[in-house]
Order: structure tokens, then sequence, then C-alpha cells
């Protein structure tokens, strides 16, 4: 089975890669030159990652610290732009490390073109890195 093409059922597609802990299949999702921001990125965190080369190597770990269980609340907005969406969710699970509650909110707006994410801008909240164990990049904080 292919890859869905359209922007909500490409990201819903990623939604369960990403519960299915299946990184390399996510990261396929990616246009080689896509980019991939996070405007409220706290110090010591990267701001911008360009190429699915980065941003596989941001998203290595992710499962080996932030065990994600469920993406409730999710409510996907289309734009004027028809390659465009706007994202509100929430993803929950378990701090790998501490056994401690994850629970974090995102707005994200995402571009996908010939059926590959080309652009994603995560405005998640960096207040829930804060907890022990919830830095998966290696950051020097």
């Amino acid at each position: 089975m292919s890859a869905p093409t359209s922007p909500t059922d490409l990201y819903h597609h990623s939604l369960h890669l990403l519960l299915d802990k299946d990184i390399d299949a996510w990261v396929a999702l990616w246009a080689e030159d896509g980019l991939m921001e996070f405007p409220f990125a706290p110090d010591g965190w990267p701001r911008r990652l360009e190429g699915k080369e980065a941003i596989a190597a941001y998203m290595r770990h992710y499962p080996d610290h932030i065990d994600l269980h469920d993406f409730p609340d999710l409510r996907i907005h289309e734009t004027t732009d028809p390659r465009t969406i706007v994202v509100e969710m929430r993803g929950v699970g378990r701090l790998v490390e501490s056994d401690a509650p994850f629970d974090m909110t995102y707005i994200a707006v995402v571009t996908v073109h010939d059926g590959h994410i080309t652009s994603y801008r995560d405005y998640w909240n960096p207040l829930g890195v804060q907890q022990p164990g919830a830095d998966f990049t290696g950051s020097s904080r």
C-alpha cells in the first residue's frame, strides 16, 4: 500500500507511524529537502532542521525517550493553500527514563507536495521538555 498523498491523510498516517514507533517509515514521508522548524524551541534545542537526513537524525532516538500512546484532541484545519494544513493536538504517553506522564500540546503548520512533507513548523510547548528524560535530541542544555 502506498502512502496517502493529501495533507490530511498523510498527517494521519504519520501519527500512526509515530505511535507504532516506526521512525524510519515516518522519515520516509519527508521530501529530501524538507524543512522542520521549531519557533518556540528553548535554548539548546534545534530551531531549524534542513533536509531529510537532519530530520532523521533528530527523530532517531525519540521512541527511546518518549513512549507515545495517543494523540487526543486532534483537529486538522484546511487552509486556502490545498497543500497546507494547520494541526492542533496533544501527544500523550510517558517518559521512558522516569516513567512520568508525558502530555504535550502542539500546533503545527504542515505543507505536503507530491505526497511528501516539505515543511513542518511545529509550535510545541517548550515547558514540556523541562522534565527529566524528555531531551531526546541530546542537546547541551
